[in-house]
């Protein structure tokens, strides 16, 4: 088994430095890995840096987009050339530390060719907190980090895992074959939500979205310059591509729970009982399917999204 570790680089020298240096001192002992660099038009020396790198013999494979592709065109052009049998794509503003890969193998051996991609838990490098154990579809049909962790962790196995709708690229493990097949990331996303939407192509193809729960990195989230650019024009595309399982999803992961938390609980009209004992039932795991009126209720939330893109963004 090999690993290529692509990291695409945009600027921020003094961040991808550090995380290399974290990347090689956690490495498992014997681990067959590759480590592939590519520089998507880096101005502030990160170009220098990497011709120093490549001089010796290592792990080390450079390659130099002759124009900014974005994140989606920068992974894709790394896991191409790639050899590994898995790709685990990094963003440039980890920190990691021995034992955060172990655990997302852990769980493609054990899920097989069930699962797409593999996550894991991260921590905001500033503050410490949880910024992702998984990505849940919301109320209003937009992706979500989830920033809970299941009670009783410490009693779980190393390779101990839970479902997600999606799960962010900034640290995940996929089979580059898979990967490949489903044509990488949609380049038409401008650094962001390429990952949510590969993850969604991934469970069209009958594939779970996973967390590694016993895998922790911290994050510089969001260091890269421009990240939220277009937020709005991304998270419009995805939605036009996907709306009717957003709406699926976010109608079982968060419609009954936003439901009781903001209406139900002031409501004195009697007719609201009985969606509100359902949405209750569902949220405690006592009733396997969501009310039928989650569903409507999603796809009016997300009507009332793509008419807000209208008119921020034109038709």
């Amino acid at each position: 088994m090999q690993v290529s570790f692509v990291i695409p680089l945009y600027n921020c020298l003094a961040l991808t430095q550090a995380m290399v240096a974290s990347l090689q001192a956690a490495m498992p002992s014997g681990l067959a890995h590759e480590i592939i660099l590519v520089d998507d038009g880096s101005t502030d020396g990160t170009r220098a840096w990497l011709s120093g790198l490549t001089a010796s013999p290592g792990p080390f494979r450079v390659i130099h987009n002759e124009r900014n592709l974005g994140y989606a065109g920068a992974n894709n052009r790394g896991a191409a050339t790639a050899r590994g049998e898995f790709l685990g794509l990094l963003n440039n503003d980890l920190v990691l530390s021995p034992g955060w890969l172990e655990p997302i193998l852990g769980v493609h051996q054990r899920l097989g060719n069930r699962v797409g991609l593999v996550g894991n838990v991260q921590r905001n490098a500033r503050t410490g907190a949880i910024d992702h154990a998984g990505i849940f579809i919301n109320h209003r049909g937009k992706p979500e980090h989830d920033t809970s962790l299941p009670f009783g962790l410490r009693l779980r196995s190393r390779d101990s895992w839970r479902q997600a709708d999606a799960v962010t690229g900034a640290c995940t493990l996929v089979r580059r074959e898979f990967f490949l097949r489903l044509g990488g990331f949609d380049e038409g996303f401008a650094n962001g939500g390429e990952d949510v939407d590969f993850c969604l192509r991934a469970r069209a193809a009958g594939c779970v979205s996973a967390v590694a729960l016993r895998s922790l990195v911290r994050h510089h989230v969001s260091s890269s310059p421009g990240r939220k650019k277009r937020d709005e024009q991304n998270s419009r595309r995805l939605t036009l591509r996907w709306r009717e399982e957003l709406a699926r999803l976010g109608a079982r992961s968060s419609w009954s729970r936003h439901y009781l938390e903001s209406e139900w609980t002031g409501s004195h009209d009697a007719t609201d009982y009985p969606l509100g004992l359902q949405a209750l039932l569902y949220s405690l795991g006592l009733r396997r399917d969501p009310p039928a009126a989650a569903y409507a209720g999603m796809q009016a939330a997300i009507a009332d999204e793509l008419a807000r893109w209208d008119r921020i963004l034109g038709p």
